[in-house]
């Protein structure tokens, strides 16, 4: 019960959200009391070891639950009285018949979580329009719900972990709505206000918390990438790492096959110590962080024509305009000549309804996630078969470090 109290804590991240830099506090009045270096019981200290992963939650839930409690005599409490306990113990009560008691029949126990290192969730870098992965599609679920309460923060229309259009409006509108710079960037600030609005809104710190389904704990892409590793993500690291690696001779370039074997660990390695990271061979935030922030400063440094055909790190959708759409028309509107099933697209410069249709089109014919938005795979499919059927096209991938 303690230990899920604290979980719930952490889980939510009750103090982050609220701009401070710990998960969990030494206070009676809040959590548990803390002393460093206190003498304990060994008895005590190998009961904790045993138990501080077991914790209950809500049947449904994923989270820990917000275990509230009290002695019951100096001070009454909605949840738990621990005297209370006492007595309901000598009456017979078994220990989960006491939880339920106190919580409810719909009381679960989990037992030997797994254990992993405690970290902020906010991603440690900004997310935008045209970003896209695991953290913008938190923040997509996390405005989805918050705009069922604040009905001036319109909710995003998709949950594909693509920044869009719609994304940035809702954004923008808690930005507003919660007086914050109204940039449409996810910074650390406006993230924190987020999860602690989310938080509120689905009372996840209280005892009628709406809790967390297993839906939406669900995840698209791994937080973190190792060997063994197989998938869409794996392959979108590998295309990173392998332009990266045509810029440093110390790291070995890499297949896009989307299966994380002994090469792409080596390559992951490499890059780690090339830039001065932690060489463990996982692709952790960090690591990723540190990836995309060399692609962009590569892709930066080519000329204009070098990077024609090669994937500038943010992702097309809906609203978007300009000479790569027109480049992503061009593609589709090529492939539609020569694949049953294509449907041809205006070359206009405008990723508008008719282009979305193509894409997820061609999405469904290269076997890919079907969104409608151009990420770095559909990119990359895309100039794969047009390379197959009419060549490289001028300042190609293959030829643009030439």
């Amino acid at each position: 019960m303690i230990t899920a109290f604290a979980l719930n804590r952490i889980y939510t991240e009750y103090y982050r959200a609220q701009g401070y830099p710990f998960d969990i506090s030494s206070s009676t009045s809040y959590d548990q009391a803390f002393v460093e270096g206190r003498d304990i019981f060994a008895n005590i200290s190998k009961l904790v070891e045993e138990q501080y992963n077991d914790y209950i939650v809500r049947r449904g839930h994923v989270e820990p639950m917000f275990s509230s409690y009290c002695n019951g005599t100096t001070a009454t409490c909605r949840g738990l009285s621990q005297w209370g306990s006492y007595y309901l113990a000598n009456q017979g009560y078994t220990p989960y018949r006491i939880l339920q008691y106190y919580y409810g029949n719909d009381v679960d126990l989990v037992f030997n979580a797994p254990e992993g290192n405690v970290r902020a969730s906010y991603p440690g870098r900004l997310l935008r329009r045209g970003s896209a992965g695991e953290e913008v599609r938190t923040v997509q679920k996390m405005l989805r719900r918050i705009s069922q309460s604040f009905p001036a923060v319109p909710a995003p229309t998709v949950n594909t972990g693509v920044f869009n259009a719609a994304t940035d409006a809702a954004v923008k509108g808690f930005q507003r709505t919660f007086g914050l710079m109204v940039d449409g960037i996810v910074g650390d600030e406006t993230w924190s206000r987020m999860v602690a609005i989310y938080n509120s809104v689905k009372r996840l710190n209280e005892l009628d918390s709406e809790g967390v389904s297993t839906g939406e704990a669900g995840t698209l892409y791994a937080a973190n990438l190792r060997q063994g590793d197989i998938g869409n993500d794996v392959r979108a690291v590998q295309y990173y790492l392998d332009f990266v690696a045509q810029f440093y001779g110390s790291i070995p370039r890499v297949v896009a096959d989307g299966i994380f074997g002994s090469a792409t660990e080596s390559a992951v390695k490499a890059f780690q110590q090339t830039f001065g990271l932690t060489v463990d061979g996982i692709m952790g935030r960090g690591t990723f962080n540190t990836l995309l922030n060399a692609y962009n400063q590569l892709y930066n440094s080519l000329s204009a024509g070098a990077a024609q055909n090669i994937y500038p790190d943010y992702a097309f959708s809906a609203g978007n305009t300009g000479a790569k759409v027109r480049q992503i028309q061009t593609w589709l509107s090529a492939l539609a000549q020569r694949v049953s099933g294509l449907p041809a697209v205006t070359v206009d410069g405008v990723f508008g309804p008719g282009t979305q249709s193509a894409v997820m089109a061609f999405q469904r014919y290269a076997q890919q996630p079907i969104s409608g938005d151009v990420g770095i795979l559909t990119w990359n499919a895309l100039l794969e078969r047009y390379t197959q059927y009419f060549g490289a096209p001028v300042a190609a991938y293959d030829n643009a470090f030439s």
